[in-house]
């Protein structure tokens, strides 16, 4: 951090590009002390300087020069440098359109080498007193003068004695010592992949803390909205007034529904954004080989756990009593479980369509199309009895199904209540059995099922995040 001067930025957070945080110029001297922290002996840097004004640009190659002072080689592209900062380099690589060189070497002090070149060849005029040497030397070698002079600034290039002296010292560095062994790295990581998980998920929770945009505005939300729906079902789970007929059934079964489907899609929804922002930062960390995909994802699953798991608690204890459930401990616990089992694979799933997409706008698209078919085939707008042939498949592979199969049957599948109507007479669990085809003795598979949606969103996320690349660059 004193090296590229970031000591009085020490505690800052970083934010986000043009809205909060570092300035331009401040990202890229962290971009630089980011990439030092792994002791590169050779760093490429292309444009430093773009998009900053000349103060700015100054800071950034005074950075730059401070690392060339540690001993490290630092090779740039620079785009129209002022004089400072074109003589902070050492020694120049000049290309011609085709990738030709036209110039390769040693700039010398304030450019001479450079300078006096260029005027050895015949037609090229002196550079005026004061003049940029950068810019002298990029109008005197434009195709105009090539063709004026009908000189190919590539051919002489070629031909001179600076070339013949640089291809010398690349035949010299390239032989290897006497005894020497070539490098050899069992892997391309500095770490284990444990210690790699460890440290992301420390990275992870930290990221998570500064973000009481996305977390705190996620429970508030969360206690909002239970106390709204709380508010709407106000007791209807009170089973000796209202589960004597179907209607007051079906209360109780919208109240269990809409429990499972309200916050999982704001769950999916609002992650999106996070991990889109992070997947930029990633791509950068994985390509300087910081730590492994595999560690990253699963740091990145794990760290929502934690949330999900007070969501769960908010949302489940005020629903819970608010709308007056049976109140036994078994009950209420498998309550909470398949709250936070339905949370937590929305969430994944809000992960898996970032990873699967090239941007946030297309996961949000591609999820709502699925919101929209889960709960369609969720088998309470449409009961599985009436589910047609050709689409039942789709009710075994819907989440929100197996979720409101599990949630139904903790609550209502040992209630032994008389429901006598003139089209059903029986029990509520036989009611449920037979009208929405929810076997009450399935709660362990259920459970299964739904811990495997989990795994499976969280899994295909951390392989997108391994496999796939959506950078343009």
């Amino acid at each position: 951090m004193r090296l590229v001067e970031l000591d009085t930025l020490r505690n800052a957070i970083v934010g986000l590009p043009g809205s909060s945080g570092l300035s331009t110029e401040q990202r890229k001297r962290l971009t630089i002390a980011v990439e030092l922290v792994a002791n590169p002996s050779i760093i490429f840097m292309d444009e430093p300087t773009s998009g900053l004004d000349a103060r700015a640009a100054a800071i950034v190659m005074r950075t730059v020069r401070n690392t060339v002072d540690t001993g490290r080689t630092v090779v740039c592209t620079i785009h129209q440098p002022s004089i400072d900062i074109f003589e902070a380099f050492d020694e120049l690589l000049l290309l011609k359109r085709g990738g030709r060189v036209i110039y390769g070497g040693k700039l010398g002090v304030r450019s001479q080498i450079l300078i006096d070149y260029f005027q050895s060849i015949d037609g090229i005029p002196s550079i005026p007193d004061g003049y940029n040497p950068a810019t002298w030397m990029l109008e005197v070698t434009n195709p105009a003068v090539e063709q004026r002079t009908d000189r190919d600034f590539a051919d002489i290039y070629q031909n001179s004695e600076q070339h013949r002296e640089v291809e010398g010292s690349i035949t010299r560095l390239s032989v290897p010592p006497p005894d020497s062994q070539p490098l050899k790295f069992s892997s391309i990581y500095s770490q284990d992949q444990l210690s790699q998980f460890l440290i992301c998920l420390k990275k992870q929770t930290l990221v998570y803390w500064r973000s009481p945009r996305y977390n705190l505005v996620r429970l508030v939300f969360t206690m909002v909205c239970a106390l709204i729906y709380g508010s709407v079902f106000w007791d209807v789970g009170n089973q000796r007034q209202v589960m004597h007929t179907t209607k007051g059934l079906f209360m109780v079964m919208g109240a269990l529904y809409s429990s499972c489907i309200f916050l999982g899609v704001n769950n999916a929804s609002s992650v999106q954004p996070i991990v889109s922002i992070e997947r930029t930062v990633f791509y950068r960390e994985r390509a300087a080989g910081f730590y492994a995909p595999i560690s990253y994802a699963a740091a990145q699953g794990l760290v929502e756990l934690p949330y999900i798991l007070v969501q769960t608690i908010l949302f489940g204890v005020i629903t819970y009593f608010m709308i007056n459930f049976e109140r036994t401990a078994r009950k209420f616990f498998l309550y909470l479980l398949f709250m936070f089992l339905t949370f937590t694979y929305f969430t994944f799933y809000g992960l898996m369509a970032v990873g699967l997409t090239p941007s946030q706008h297309t996961a949000s698209v591609l999820s709502s199309a699925f919101y929209s078919l889960w709960n369609l085939h969720s088998g309470f707008l449409v009961p599985k009895p009436r589910i047609p042939g050709w689409w039942i498949w789709f009710y075994y592979i819907c989440p929100v199904a197996w979720s409101l199969k599990g949630i139904i049957s903790s609550q209502l599948g040992d209630v032994e209540t008389m429901i006598v109507e003139p089209t059903f007479k029986g029990t509520v669990k036989e009611y449920v059995s037979t009208s929405f085809g929810i076997d009450v003795g399935m709660m362990g598979p259920t459970v299964a099922v739904l811990l495997g949606f989990c795994i499976l969103f969280f899994s295909v996320f951390a392989l997108s995040i391994k496999f796939l690349n959506f950078q343009k660059r």
